[in-house]
């Protein structure tokens, strides 16, 4: 019995000396292993003394381990400088640590019987929506008044993405003998051009840049705002009797522009992953007017995924039900401020940061923004879009590739239907990314 511990002993060192180099590995062995590890020692030595085993070899590895984690962050640190900074994407990691902060306020729990059916409301012309978030959804809009409810249904995606490719499908022309012409005002999001012609749909097809469109003939405009990649509000430019409008309204939140009214159009898109940070729920929802076009909607969500997570969406739900409460009930919030207060002043530090390092590198020129009063804080508020459109100055007319030499990955201007002078930088990473990002762009010379 006394070979036991040495055993373990040797076992440990050989799992140690691969942590030296795979840190990460050995906490997954170490976690994986312990609980085969206790029974295979109450079969050979009994329940008492393999408890006191037990427990000594597991404060031991968790002393190294703890060692082992403390040597890589320094190492990180150390190394930060030559480390890759990728700010291509809008991934909302800023928020998590807001989250972080709530607990388990929105922690859910879905019993193994529950959302087995396609269906949550039948009655509703979007089946698959769950009332629940339904319910949220319209209580966070009138919380915030950024939007006008009433009147309008309800059509939930995976996404506003989806929500996108669905309203283009039901605002087509089902008879016509050619595709529809799709437009947005450039700077246009990057991404509309790839899903509109993605499939090569008989119904629609990307035309470009509204200032270019002089066709006679039925349009759809996408009208994104506050605007991707620059921040600007935005408002239909072709203005043609045949046109019909999709008001993209993803950033129209308080900590990204002053809300000035309850937006108030035909069909407006509206995302988690950029009012709340939950872009990994992948929920989104369309406010739509006509109930032809909504149901248009719905069929084709239906034929392309059959619905929508219920899963997601209770999640969703729990989600803006937290928010709603925290700006309702601000002093009762552990962190002191609502969301939305803490997003927005998070937003203001961030942008005042930059506009300091793009001023002392003197290579580069940022957007300006005006003051507005914003009708949901009751107080003058400034524009802190969630993506920075910077320019290259000084004759850099490639900045995205003399941003990338700085190890500084940024997505270019010709991607949004402008000029290569141009980049888009997300500014809602993680604190240390930024931190990171705002000292090499100061170092820029």
């Amino acid at each position: 019995m006394g070979k036991i511990p040495t055993m373990f002993c040797l076992r440990h060192l050989l799992v140690l000396s691969l942590a030296l180099n795979m840190s990460l590995v050995l906490r997954i062995v170490y976690e994986s292993e312990q609980g085969s590890k206790l029974f295979w020692l109450k079969n050979k030595i009994g329940t008492t003394k393999a408890d006191e085993v037990y427990k000594k070899e597991t404060h031991i590895s968790q002393k190294v381990l703890l060692s082992v984690s403390n040597s890589s962050t320094h190492e990180d640190n150390q190394e930060g400088v030559e480390r890759i900074i990728n700010l291509d994407h809008g991934d909302p990691t800023m928020y998590e640590s807001f989250w972080r902060q709530m607990g388990d306020k929105t922690t859910i729990t879905i019993l193994g019987w529950q959302s087995l059916s396609y269906f949550s409301d039948i009655t509703n012309i979007c089946w698959f929506l769950e009332p629940e978030f339904a319910k949220e959804v319209v209580r966070l809009h009138k919380v915030v008044g950024n939007a006008v409810t009433e009147g309008r249904h309800i059509v939930v995606g995976t996404g506003s993405s989806q929500l996108f490719l669905a309203a283009l499908y039901a605002l087509s022309p089902q008879d016509a003998i050619k595709p529809i012409s799709v437009v947005s005002a450039a700077p246009y999001y990057s991404a509309y051009p790839l899903m509109t012609d993605y499939q090569k749909s008989g119904l629609y097809k990307w035309a470009g840049d509204t200032q270019s469109f002089h066709k006679d003939e039925p349009y759809i405009e996408i009208v994104t705002s506050p605007n991707n990649p620059d921040g600007y509000a935005r408002y239909p430019v072709v203005n043609r009797s045949e046109g019909v409008l999709v008001h993209d309204l993803a950033y129209y939140w308080p900590q990204y522009t002053p809300i000035s009214s309850p937006a108030d159009h035909e069909l407006m898109l509206f995302t988690v992953s950029k009012s709340t940070g939950h872009a990994g729920t992948r929920i989104g929802w369309a406010l739509v007017k006509d109930k032809v076009v909504a149901k248009r909607m719905t069929k084709f969500i239906e034929l392309n995924t059959i619905g929508v997570s219920k899963d997601s969406q209770l999640r969703a739900a729990r989600v803006l039900k937290v928010v709603s409460d925290s700006c309702e009930i601000e002093s009762s919030f552990e962190v002191g401020e609502s969301f939305f207060n803490f997003s927005h002043r998070v937003m203001v530090e961030r942008w005042k940061q930059l506009r300091e390092a793009v001023q002392h590198s003197g290579m580069f020129s940022l957007p300006s923004f005006s003051h507005a009063f914003c009708t949901f804080s009751g107080q003058m508020s400034g524009l802190q879009p969630a993506f920075a459109w910077l320019k290259c100055e000084q004759g850099i007319e490639d900045c995205q590739s003399f941003l990338s030499r700085h190890k500084i990955l940024t997505r270019a201007g010709k991607h949004f239907g402008f000029g290569s002078d141009y980049v888009r930088i997300s500014m809602t990473d993680r604190d240390e990314i930024f931190k990171l990002f705002i000292n090499r762009l100061k170092a820029i010379r």
